[in-house]
């Protein structure tokens, strides 16, 4: 029989936030210069998390439907502006492909998740909707910006290779399929190489969650590897079109890349 989580008491958070002081110490021993950075990050993190906590005790009450897509599409809009501003590019060409892309690839994967996989009658419902989306979301960003950042570098480095495509007679796609190819396998290697040790090397936190929250271990490892397979595919797709959907917005009538795409 599974027991229910054990709570947190406030001073046992106190000490874990005291572990930082470890990795603090060594951050101001040999001058990485990112200890304003980690104590922004950490004081952000937990000012965010309190807050979406709170709100989402609220948001689970009301569970209306549009007010759950309306979160997932905010949350998209946040992780397409992170995802560009985590990268090399310029916000005012690349937000809207991004934000296409994370929002295709998310919702059509996501309503696939929850209307084929869960047995559930409100496929919008917040606990999976929102709770689900952000997990997809959250990789699928991570996923997009090596993809994009990769395509758009080796596509800057070597123009003159993408220029002797098209002198050739390579239509626009054919001499920039390279570079795609390149920029995929550079986005999808990184949860290839989790999913081959998964299991082996470590325990993935949603499969730890539910069963520290209660769950048997054979629900908790079918819940992880339908939720490991559909964010595999939510990267792929959104890697695909988002590097799809910008070639319009970064690309001239000539076919040469805008000078203007990178930040300086």
């Amino acid at each position: 029989m599974m027991d229910n989580p054990v709570p947190i008491p406030l001073w046992a958070m106190v000490a874990f936030y005291a572990l930082l002081l470890l990795p603090a110490g060594l951050i101001w021993y040999f001058r990485l210069g990112v200890l304003r950075r980690l104590a922004i990050a950490v004081v952000r993190m937990t000012v965010q998390l309190t807050l979406v906590g709170v709100l989402l005790i609220y948001w689970f009450r009301w569970d209306n439907a549009w007010l759950n897509v309306l979160w997932v599409v905010v949350m998209v809009g946040f992780a397409a502006v992170s995802a560009v501003q985590s990268s090399t590019l310029r916000l005012r060409y690349f937000f809207v492909p991004v934000f296409l892309a994370l929002l295709v690839s998310g919702l059509s994967v996501l309503l696939f998740f929850n209307v084929l996989l869960l047995p559930i009658r409100e496929v919008f419902s917040a606990q999976y909707l929102i709770i689900i989306g952000g997990m997809l979301l959250g990789n699928a960003l991570k996923g997009i910006v090596i993809g994009l950042s990769d395509f758009y570098q080796r596509l800057q480095d070597q123009q003159d290779a993408y220029r002797y495509y098209l002198a050739a007679g390579a239509s626009r796609w054919e001499a920039l399929i390279p570079f795609f190819r390149n920029s995929l396998q550079a986005a999808l290697n990184p949860s290839i190489a989790s999913m081959a040790t998964m299991g082996v090397v470590f325990l993935p936190g949603m499969m730890t969650g539910q069963i520290i929250g209660g769950a048997t271990p054979d629900t908790a490892i079918r819940y992880q590897l339908a939720i490991m397979i559909v964010i595999f595919v939510c990267i792929a797709l959104s890697v695909v079109l988002g590097v799809s959907f910008s070639l319009g917005r970064s690309f001239d009538g000539y076919g040469n890349l805008r000078a203007g795409v990178f930040r300086k």
